[in-house]
């Protein structure tokens, strides 16, 4: 694949010991409703204790039918996870997943070209990794190179938030949340990119400092 500048379009922070959680569900006014809004990114340890694993989730709130299925990766949107595993917040380390033709290709973890908001693609790292991006309603395809694992495709959005009494709580019409609330997330999916790599391609002292961000092509 060509080299390729993309300029940064919204970004989601987190700090990890190796394990890490960040939300937002389109309320990004730049990127509402669009195939670069972030809704979740997780990081932590793997079933593998000598992994760790990013898992990126996109376009939120797809309804369980047409929306779901008909939903697909931009591919002029790149969705780049960065790592910082010298404590200056900036990113020493970028894994970096690009879709094209129905497959998701990764990249990384590698140096990156540059840092901050323009990003290029490091397609010639020897850390890399396609995967077919899953059909909605199929079982996981994960690819497997060089001791990373990677997948891409619909989930079930694993985000729990009951948006109805948090709306009483904050118009001072409840004073706390149901136990057990409602998921108002219960029965919509996201599109998922998860990316799993041995800590050994990581380095530093095993605190990092971990965000995604999603990048438009200039």
């Amino acid at each position: 694949m060509k080299k390729t500048k993309f300029l940064i379009a919204t970004a989601i922070l987190g700090i990890a010991t190796f394990v890490a959680i960040a939300a937002d569900h389109i309320d990004a006014p730049a990127v509402q409703g669009g195939t670069s809004d972030i809704t979740d990114f997780y990081a932590f340890q793997g079933e593998n204790t000598s992994n760790i694993a990013f898992v990126a989730n996109i376009q939120g709130l797809l309804g369980s039918g047409s929306d779901t299925q008909n939903a697909a990766f931009d591919e002029n949107v790149m969705i780049e996870f960065n790592i910082d595993n010298t404590g200056d917040n900036v990113e020493d380390l970028v894994i970096q997943a690009i879709a094209r033709d129905g497959k998701m290709y990764v990249f990384g973890p590698t140096a990156p070209v540059q840092t901050g908001l323009n990003s290029t693609i490091v397609s010639n790292t020897a850390n890399q990794v396609v995967v077919d991006i899953t059909p909605y309603g199929q079982s996981a395809i994960v690819a497997s190179s060089g001791g990373m694992m990677a997948f891409a495709g619909p989930r079930d959005d694993p985000f729990f938030m009951d948006f109805a009494q948090y709306g009483q709580i904050i118009g001072g019409n409840a004073a706390s949340f149901n136990n057990p609330g409602t998921d108002t997330f219960a029965g919509s999916n996201v599109l998922s990119i998860v990316v799993e790599v041995p800590k050994s391609m990581i380095g530093g002292s095993g605190t990092i400092n971990t965000w995604v961000e999603s990048k438009r092509r200039q």
